[in-house]
């Protein structure tokens, strides 16, 4: 896929809920799984452009491993996939489908 083929909903794939990224709605961070080839302004844009009225203050990322799993005698692995923990301006309006959840 090239760059200009992208949209957002194709950069965030999905949220993370855990109960460590619930702790950290309280200040303001959000958590979501995203494209392995994102970079950091393209998942800021993305987020901007999926929640209206958000204002994107900080985007940290990481590449997480996927866990070794068996199934009786088979071994394989899960799939190795990126995570971003987005963060938003003090100003900026919340976003609505994680406000359930604080």
């Amino acid at each position: 896929m090239s760059l200009k083929e992208r949209t957002a909903q194709d950069i965030i794939i999905k949220p993370v809920i855990t109960e460590r990224s619930t702790e950290n709605l309280q200040q303001r961070k959000y958590t979501f799984r995203v494209m392995k080839n994102a970079n950091k302004i393209e998942i800021a844009k993305a987020v901007e452009a999926l929640f209206s009225g958000v204002k994107v203050d900080k985007v940290n990322t990481m590449n997480v491993r996927g866990r070794k799993r068996r199934q009786g005698r088979n071994e394989g692995h899960t799939p190795n996939w990126k995570k971003a923990i987005v963060t938003i301006k003090e100003d900026s309006k919340t976003i609505e489908f994680f406000d359930g959840m604080v």
